[in-house]
């Protein structure tokens, strides 16, 4: 056995001594190597960048692993690689952690690049064994059985991933509002849930009552929703938490959309009064006000300051809202926050990382931008937009749908012998692709990249791909352990860059990761809210 090696049967019985306290070491020596990046020294001259712990476990693990691989290459693609390779700029030495494009699992080798023994400890497992032994945590008290050996650096490598992010676990157990209805929101009233999917249902309602008490707590006197979309967010907060609000979107359909919608909804709450009598309307009602602008990260938006009425007493108090603001929109709004003392409190959703400016986008804060090794090159960015919690969800169904990862990276083998310039080339939806055949499903995605449907193919290839089914799975699962830590980065320099303006700022998760993957708000305001952030957080009865 290999000495980083530990089995644990499945009757409970455990091979080794004290396994339990080796992995618990290994996991402190890698949590303190990233606790030195807050003092910004390095323990022991290890690089004490935000991946330093991940250095680390390269560094131990190759050690442990020299006599078994001959070529370690580790975490490949998941691996430490060359920064330019990958688009990223070089700082010294620093080495960055690349996200895996699994298309190319075949034609890359990518399987092959694991070390041996992750190889062996992750071969085999079926999809709801992967979503338990590898992106699962126990629950307390429960404990973890391995069926098979468990390399000790990939255990320790799971812990410190969890260990390192951001909690992203709500103060409320699932999203009760769907016990009743897996479609409709309990929490909002049936004109409110027209045209909404349970997804934005559950958002506008969590992001639209946080907004309410941050208005209440800060003196608000108009909220903008940046961003806004067809509107659902800004028409729950106006006409059913009686806020005022300017809705702003760069779309002229969609706030054309978000007109009707409007008075599609005047209409349906006019009604329900009159079939309800005894519900009493407090107040007149208002509708957003939607402007059509596009919001430049680089430059102030006039329109986004203007109040829309004069106020009496020095003018309007503005709380800037956006769910899941885009790339760069998201960067607007902390800009707005931090230049214009009109604006007094902050709630942002973001998302789309990928689509960040590099330079501009991130970092934003001086501390992340004095870390070496701080890059994150588009592949990783977009790796932290994956929906870690929702994949463990198909994983445990291990329905059928979890073979388009490996029909996919198949597709890309053959193109690449017909055609091997082209590379990666989108394939647009392939419908019902759980019930297709693997050369049906290639044939139909060669028409969709312009190549000969009717090429010849070498069907026992092809079937040898299928049978790694599950090792394409589990690859791609070794990548989404790791995504939540990106997005941790990412939010944490959004965090740092207020909090170093001297803002008061907080990362809350208020929705339900199932339903809605990126749900950290950042919340942050001019004065001190103390204690009264915790309220933010919490759920209304």
């Amino acid at each position: 056995m290999c000495s980083e090696c530990i089995l644990v049967s499945e009757e409970g019985g455990e091979s080794g001594t004290g396994f339990r306290e080796e992995v618990t070491q290994m996991s402190r020596r890698y949590l303190l190597v990233a606790a030195s990046v807050e003092s910004g020294v390095g323990t022991n001259g290890n690089d004490s960048s935000w991946w330093g712990f991940l250095k680390t476990i390269s560094r131990e693990g190759e050690g442990r692993e020299k006599e078994r691989d001959t070529n370690i290459s580790w975490l490949p693609h998941f691996s430490w690689q060359d920064d330019a390779r990958h688009g990223a700029t070089p700082v010294g030495s620093s080495l960055l952690i690349t996200s895996p494009l699994l298309q190319e699992f075949f034609t890359d080798g990518l399987w092959g690049t694991l070390p041996c023994s992750w190889q062996e400890a992750l071969d085999g497992l079926n999809p709801p064994q992967l979503a338990t032994l590898l992106l699962g945590m126990p629950g307390g008290g429960d404990v973890v059985r391995y069926r098979s050996v468990w390399p000790l650096t990939l255990l320790a490598l799971k812990s410190t991933a969890y260990a390192l992010a951001f909690n992203r676990t709500p103060g409320f157990q699932t999203p009760s509002e769907f016990l009743e209805n897996p479609s409709q929101s309990s929490r909002l009233t049936a004109p409110f849930r027209k045209h909404v999917r349970p997804k934005k249902q559950h958002e506008i309602q969590r992001l639209g009552e946080l907004v309410k008490k941050l208005s209440d707590l800060t003196g608000c006197t108009q909220v903008v929703d940046v961003g806004s979309g067809q509107g659902h967010l800004s028409r729950f907060m106006s006409l059913g938490l009686g806020l005022k609000v300017k809705s702003i979107e760069g779309d002229q359909r969609l706030v054309e959309r978000a007109q009707h919608l409007d008075q599609e909804l005047l209409q349906a709450l006019k009604k329900e009064e009159k079939r309800n009598p005894q519900v009493v309307q407090t107040g007149s009602r208002h509708s957003p006000h939607h402007v059509v602008q596009w919001v430049d990260p680089r430059t102030l938006c006039e329109e986004l300051l203007l109040p829309l009425e004069d106020s009496r007493q020095g003018g309007a108090r503005l709380l800037l809202t956006g769910l899941h603001a885009c790339g760069d929109l998201s960067v607007a709004l902390l800009r707005h926050f931090s230049y214009c003392p009109e604006v007094e409190a902050l709630a942002s959703v973001g998302c789309c990382y990928m689509k960040l400016s590099d330079p501009g986008g991130y970092p934003l804060s001086q501390w992340v931008a004095t870390l070496p090794g701080y890059e994150l090159s588009y592949r990783l960015r977009e790796g932290a937009c994956h929906a870690l919690e929702e994949y463990a969800q198909r994983l445990q169904k291990a329905g059928p749908g979890l073979r388009t990862h490996c029909y996919r990276a198949a597709l890309e083998t053959v193109i690449r012998h017909a055609q091997p310039k082209l590379r990666r080339p989108g394939v647009q939806g392939i419908p019902r692709v759980h019930e297709l055949k693997i050369e049906e499903y290639v044939q139909q995605g060669l028409q969709r990249v312009g190549l000969d449907p009717q090429l010849p193919l070498n069907l026992a290839a092809l079937r040898a791909h299928q049978a790694q089914e599950n090792r394409v799975v589990a690859f791609f699962s070794l990548a989404l352990l790791l995504a939540p830590l990106v997005e941790t980065l990412i939010l944490l320099d959004r965090l740092l860059y207020l909090q170093e303006q001297g803002f008061h700022s907080e990362l809350l998760p208020i929705f339900s990761p199932e339903l809605s993957p990126r749900n950290l708000v950042l919340v942050a305001t001019k004065g001190p809210l103390g204690q009264a952030f915790s309220v933010l957080e919490s759920e209304d009865s």
